[in-house]
């Protein structure tokens, strides 16, 4: 596996290991439930206590009501009013002038202190105010002042009850609440930790399978049955596994061929080189035989270039993606042809060229072409015709020579593949496996064949590009 991908792989794991994701998500899903939990009780509490107000206020009204009359009756004695009667109901009762005379009921102990909201009522004798205040008792009580015409003088009847009560169902809420919400606090930590462990589980085993990475090399996948964001990250993961292998796979294929092939040229290199120097010291070798030799040396030279060439080649096919183009395959064939007229010179060229375009990459799609005319070359008979056609993205290149055997045409595109008939002809064995990779990474096809009349015949098929619709 190359350094980049071990890097990727040891950048993923220290992402998804080094953090807690499980922690996190149980400390946001308990925060979350905290914040609403406070939220509702902040509601519910106020929105009980205004409730327990206005409640009040309603029966302080009432009673307030009820009180007029007799007071309308008899203002000195305020109505018969008394400590006694005034106790039995929980109600302070304070009459005031509109200059802020009181007169409060025979008996009672406690007093509420008159103010500006009931000054306010008994000028103006419009409404009624509301308000909390607390009594000469120190308590806290609820205090309503209503409008009163005696006689042509304005009054206010100040009407208050204790908040002891209300109060004290308002702190046992308070507790309630706080109790409920730190359970539900609780409770919410608790199922987001339960619930991110099903979460949290697929990404441990990613971070157990990038960590069996870095440490065997093995690029195992993990495979996943889920069909949400996790498991595509899974199944990701497994094709990003699934490429490297394939990648790491075709590169030890390529240096193990690469080394076999290189093998052969260099061990007769050195075996030429060695009589080279042997004879320098001792003059064994016949005349000519160091002209022949040097001969030999120079044609594996130029194997070994072609060879390199070749595998350089292929190895840039196997790993980077075509840049598509428009072009019209037409040209791009007939310059491999015009570079092949060169080779071939007594050959003839039946070349039927269509004008058609593709999506692709001209340099490519033309070394690819010329390896098949070259090819097509190399097994014609002196005098031979090569056939090149090109007609709606399909080009077919045929020779005239011996064929391909029946035994060697699965294995043609093979890289190294040399059936019986083409040992002894030059080439490296690579032309037809890089023109088998350039047409596939176009999205085409490539087949060979055996002609009606002998030779070999090879059928290249290319996607033809879209109309555009503006032209």
């Amino acid at each position: 596996m190359s350094d980049t991908a071990v890097a990727s792989v040891s950048k993923l794991e220290h992402v998804v290991v080094g953090q807690s994701l499980l922690g996190r998500f149980a400390r946001l899903t308990a925060a979350m439930v905290a914040v609403s939990v406070v939220a509702l009780s902040v509601v519910a509490y106020f929105f009980t206590q205004i409730s327990s107000e206005q409640q009040m206020d309603k029966d302080l009204l009432a009673i307030a009501s009820q009180t007029v009359q007799p007071l309308r009756d008899d203002i000195v004695a305020l109505g018969g009013l008394d400590s006694t009667v005034l106790t039995a109901t929980n109600v302070l009762l304070v009459l005031v002038t509109a200059d802020g005379a009181e007169s409060s009921v025979p008996g009672e102990t406690v007093n509420i202190t008159v103010g500006a909201p009931e000054l306010a009522i008994a000028q103006t004798q419009l409404g009624y105010s509301a308000r909390n205040a607390r009594a000469s008792n120190g308590e806290l009580y609820r205090v309503i002042a209503v409008p009163v015409g005696i006689d042509s003088v304005r009054y206010a009847l100040v009407l208050a009850r204790p908040l002891a009560a209300v109060n004290s169902s308002l702190a046992l809420l308070r507790s309630l609440l706080a109790i409920l919400g730190g359970a539900f606090v609780v409770i919410a930590a608790a199922l987001g930790y339960l619930s991110g462990r099903s979460i949290v589980r697929p990404v441990r085993a990613l971070a157990d399978a990038a960590t069996h990475v870095t440490q065997t090399g093995e690029l195992r996948p993990i495979g996943s049955q889920t069909d949400d964001e996790l498991g595509d990250l899974a199944r990701s993961f497994d094709s990003m596994m699934g490429s490297l292998e394939s990648s790491r796979e075709r590169q030890r294929r390529l240096i193990a061929d690469a080394g076999h092939e290189l093998r052969t040229p260099l061990t007769s290199m050195r075996t030429n080189v060695e009589l080279l120097v042997a004879d320098e010291q001792s003059g064994m070798l016949p005349p000519g035989a160091r002209v022949e030799i040097l001969g030999d040396v120079n044609a594996q030279l130029s194997e070994l270039t072609s060879l390199v060439a070749d595998l350089v080649q292929l190895s840039r096919d196997e790993s980077a993606t075509p840049v598509a183009e428009p072009m019209d395959l037409a040209e791009v064939v007939d310059r491999a042809v015009t570079r092949a007229r060169r080779r071939g010179h007594s050959l003839n060229f039946d070349v039927d060229l269509t004008p058609c375009t593709v999506l692709g990459e001209p340099e490519s799609l033309e070394r690819a072409a010329m390896n098949l005319i070259d090819n097509a070359i190399k097994f014609s008979p002196e005098g031979g015709t090569v056939h090149v056609h090109l007609r709606d993205g399909v080009l077919t290149v045929a020779d005239e020579g011996p064929g391909i055997g029946k035994e060697d045409l699965p294995h043609v595109f093979e890289r190294f593949y040399r059936s019986d008939k083409a040992r002894n002809t030059p080439g490296t064995g690579l032309g037809l496996s890089i023109v088998a990779h350039t047409v596939e990474g176009h999205g085409g096809t490539v087949r060979a064949a055996n002609g009606k009349n002998g030779g070999a015949v090879f059928t290249v098929t290319l996607p033809l590009a879209e109309a555009d619709p503006d032209d």
